[in-house]
């Protein structure tokens, strides 16, 4: 395996990437990007507002050249949009310029988080227009191929805290690669 310089976090919505990425990023001392903060900054919209105005093809064009740009930086780690697997060309990006977790949670506790987070209604546009449970298993069922084919490592985060996820992440990134030391 090569020396990990950057981390990627992959995986559906509500499954702990920003959350995670950003303790991981802490422990280790590397920098730390949520892809959809980063463009909502550039948009100085909400991805709803600027799906809403541009549609889905120019949110998707935008997050995979911001994609391209991240995979030049060192020490990072990136939290990805739910759907940036869908691109081929940055299915191959990420596995081959990043680490990649794939952040795995059931449909059903997805759709519980989803409820429960009132922002991710306001923040994150239907992706079918299917209600929340549906959306999430139809769209799921679709990606989970992706996120297979990118991730070099799986972590199931249904019922683990982030303190034990981030332990994890930290010790599969010691296991392959000698850069990283507690």
């Amino acid at each position: 395996m090569r020396e990990v310089v950057r981390i990627a976090l992959v995986g559906y919505r509500a499954t702990g990437k920003t959350t995670l990425g950003a303790l991981v990023a802490r422990r280790i001392n590397w920098s730390f990007v949520d892809m959809d903060e980063m463009l909502t900054g550039r948009f100085g919209m909400s991805i709803s507002s600027w799906v809403s105005k541009h549609g889905w093809d120019s949110f998707r064009k935008q997050e995979s050249a911001l994609l391209q740009e991240l995979s030049q930086k060192r020490n990072l780690v990136v939290a990805t949009g739910g759907g940036i697997v869908e691109d081929p060309k940055n299915r191959t990006l990420l596995r081959n310029a990043f680490f990649v977790f794939w952040l795995r949670a059931q449909p059903r506790e997805i759709s519980r988080r989803l409820v429960n987070d009132s922002s991710s209604t306001n923040n994150r546009p239907s992706l079918t227009g299917m209600g929340i449970t549906e959306e999430v298993e139809t769209v799921l069922k679709r990606r989970e191929p992706f996120y297979r084919s990118v991730a070099h490592a799986v972590i199931d985060t249904d019922d683990s805290d982030p303190t034990g996820l981030a332990d994890r992440v930290i010790e599969l990134i010691n296991h392959f690669s000698t850069q990283f030391r507690r």
